[in-house]
């Protein structure tokens, strides 16, 4: 179906009892703004749900049926017009218009051409829209500064001085003009990191491959992604090899090798090879889509340093115009009055200040950290207390041996990991990877050839070495199913336990072989991010973790923390950190799990890890785009830097228009040069704010090094 209003395209593609989606394009020129779309969607007859897929350009609709059906909305959806917003001229969905500065410029030019009867029609039909503008304001908000401005020029002209009058309409509308240029491009910045759209999708379906539209790709899918392609979903890889280009996501700027088993997000590229991926998460909720989301979000939202420059801009209005009559009253001189009217502080003070914001979002964004919204930005500049979730935050969340202990003659702690790790090798619990991982470090890795391994849930493995039988796994499965005794050990088991670690025991032939001691361990530049932190004005560094108090302690001593609570459960989190608001602090906090939702809600500001759960990634105001808890730190100090950048702006805009405002006061400028170097200051300010001066830049990264191999020693007890 074709359509001549808001909609050139609309397509079903799938429709049952009460539901159907339709495939949609939207008009040249038309409004697609999702939200915009779901809310016209919404008020037709019949329709209960509407939710909006942009990136496949699709459209679900769930009605009643007994009201209407997918034809006659069909019919309704293509018979909508597209809304008709009040908009400043030249500032609108699309590009900025250039037809005001055209028409002024030519007047301008013109001016000393035209006949003396005819130079007074042109230059007031020039200024018609800058009057009426001004008009409307004053009706609608009162004095504002394009009344100042129109006031200006209406004197002009009621002296006769036709030439200012052009000159100073030009200035105003080339400066509208550049300041919405740079408005727009500060949104052209953060919608930069929105990934390209995916309408077409090959997938495996009955054992061939074929092209679908987006729309239809389905959790369980076979996707598959080649060559210069962008892959549209999140999932695993099934099979092949292929180099992918991973920037738009991670910031990391060299492409990273994928095969079976490795993750992959929707957005990045496939520079080199073909993936069959498991599709895992698709349309809204892939990756893709939901940062597109969030920066849909965070250009609409507006923070309270911009909220209180609009309104002191607002308050200085009114200073101007008593500047310009006392201007009056003490020189008696229209042309100062007229200078005076040209300057004023609006402009650059309620624009400067989101444009900032966005050039620090989407910095952020380039530097691996996702930002929703200016608030969060503002918020973390203020937070002095910074709260850590212990598992998967400041440690890596994945389990490694520490401690191997032979408890048998004849036996290293070699030959207790090598063991261990023959059995674990084809389990994929977290505890036996990190025996196999241990083995493979190892100076030395040996594979000990068994039987059949049995996989006894919640308990451990067993098999069959030598026609002896070894068991590993907890305390209970060696003890009470295998009648294995551990008494003679209990100080060093004792001792391991106290140090916080988790242990596995291994029995052979009857009898406890050994002891494996495994832990979570800290990040490589946990204890670097904590100091940072401090340098970047952090009074008080907290760690909440559900562990055992000793390795937290440990742990907290290690980073140096200023405290720590240990065996927490999920609900004490958010408790504590409404302890510590209520105390004062300004909090920080930063986790991964589904059990940090709350906390991360009910921060100042919350900052979720990239691999945490989407529960917190969502609750979160910033997500991290990489594994990397420096980068904290990195958003610590992008914010503060943004304040000091606003901060800067906003002591130019007074200084700047405060001289020019006395300048043309003392009558030491004419109209035209107040209105020049009003609107000429006000535009360096704005690229200022756009280039984002003074903000840290990306960093360009070292991929890790290889691990190196582990030595024995390191692992003996």
């Amino acid at each position: 179906m074709m359509g001549g209003g808001w909609f050139s395209l609309l397509e079903p593609v799938h429709a049952t009892r009460g539901r159907v989606r339709f495939r949609y394009g939207c008009r040249a020129g038309a409004p697609r703004e999702p939200r915009q779309i779901e809310r016209a969607v919404a008020a037709l007859d019949g329709v209960a749900k509407v939710r909006i897929n942009a990136a496949a350009r699709a459209l679900v609709i769930d009605f009643e049926p007994g009201r209407t059906d997918a034809g006659a909305l069909g019919a309704a959806i293509l018979g909508l017009a597209p809304p008709v917003l009040p908009a400043r001229p030249g500032r609108g969905n699309g590009e900025v218009s250039m037809a005001p500065v055209a028409l002024s410029g030519a007047t301008l030019l013109a001016t000393r051409a035209l006949r003396p009867q005819l130079q007074a029609p042109v230059a007031f039909g020039t200024a018609i829209p800058l009057l009426g503008e001004a008009m409307d304001d004053f009706l609608e908000k009162g004095v504002t500064s394009h009344v100042l401005e129109a006031m200006a020029v209406a004197i002009s002209i009621g002296r006769r001085d036709f030439l200012t009058a052009n000159t100073t309409s030009f200035l105003l509308a080339l400066g509208e003009y550049l300041e919405e240029s740079i408005e727009q491009r500060s949104d052209e910045l953060l919608k930069h990191l929105l990934k390209p759209a995916v309408s077409e999708v090959w997938v495996e379906r009955g054992g061939a491959e074929v092209q679908v539209d987006a729309a239809e790709v389905r959790v369980g899918d076979t996707v598959i992604a080649a060559t210069g392609t962008v892959i549209p979903v999140d999932g695993t890889v099934l099979g092949g090899e292929a180099l992918v280009n991973e920037a738009t996501m991670t910031g990391e700027s060299v492409p990273v090798a994928r095969r079976r088993g490795d993750p992959v997000l929707s957005g990045t590229l496939v520079d080199e090879g073909r993936l069959r991926i498991y599709a895992e998460k698709v349309g809204a909720q892939a990756a893709a889509a939901r940062i597109a989301d969030f920066v849909e979000q965070s250009l609409a939202a507006k923070s309270n340093t911009q909220l209180e420059a609009a309104r002191l801009a607002d308050r200085l209005v009114p200073m101007v115009l008593g500047l310009a009559g006392a201007t009056w009253l003490v020189a008696r001189d229209w042309q100062r009055v007229a200078a005076v009217l040209q300057a004023d502080y609006s402009c650059a003070l309620k624009l400067s200040t989101p444009v900032a914001f966005k050039a620090a979002m989407y910095e952020a964004g380039r530097s691996g950290m996702l930002v929703k919204g200016a608030r969060a930005l503002e918020r973390l500049a203020d937070a002095d207390t910074f709260v850590f979730d212990k598992t998967g935050t400041l440690t890596s969340g994945a389990l490694k041996v520490t401690d191997s202990v032979a408890l048998r003659a004849g036996y290293t702690p070699e030959d207790l990991i090598n063991l261990a790790a023959s059995v674990e090798e084809h389990y994929f619990h977290p505890m036996a990877l990190a025996v196999v991982q241990a083995s493979h470090r190892l100076d030395h890795p040996h594979h000990f050839d068994h039987k059949e391994v049995q996989f006894i849930v919640a308990h451990g493995v067993a098999s069959v070495i030598d026609g002896k039988r070894i068991v590993v796994g907890s305390r209970h499965f060696v003890e009470d199913d295998e009648g294995v005794s551990t008494r003679d050990h209990l100080d060093v088991i004792d001792r391991l336990r106290r140090e916080g670690k988790t242990l596995l025991y291994i029995a052979y032939d009857g009898e406890l072989l050994g002891l494996l001691a495994l832990s979570d361990t800290l990040r490589p530049n946990s204890a670097a991010t904590v100091a940072r932190l401090r340098r970047l004005g952090a009074r008080r560094i907290v760690m909440l973790t559900g562990d055992h108090p000793e390795r937290a302690q440990a742990m907290a001593g290690e980073l140096r923390l200023d405290a720590f609570h240990a065996g927490l459960l999920p609900q004490d989190k958010a408790r504590i950190l409404k302890q510590l608001a209520d105390e004062g602090a300004r909090i920080a906090f930063v986790g991964d799990g589904v059990n940090d939702a709350p906390a991360l809600t009910g921060a100042h500001v919350g900052i979720s890890m990239h691999n945490g759960a989407d529960v917190a990634r969502l609750a979160s105001d910033i997500a991290l785009l990489e594994d990397d808890i420096g980068r904290v730190a990195d958003a610590k100090a992008l914010a503060l830097a943004t304040r000091r950048l606003i901060d800067s702006n906003f002591k130019l805009t007074v200084g700047l228009n405060t001289a020019v405002l006395s300048a043309a006061a003392f009558g030491f400028l004419s109209p035209v040069a107040a209105s020049a170097l009003h609107n000429g200051s006000t535009i360096a300010i704005l690229l200022r704010a756009l280039a984002g001066a003074g903000l840290p830049r990306q960093r360009r990264r070292q991929r890790a090094a290889a691990p190196a191999r582990l030595p024995v020693s390191e692992l003996a007890g």
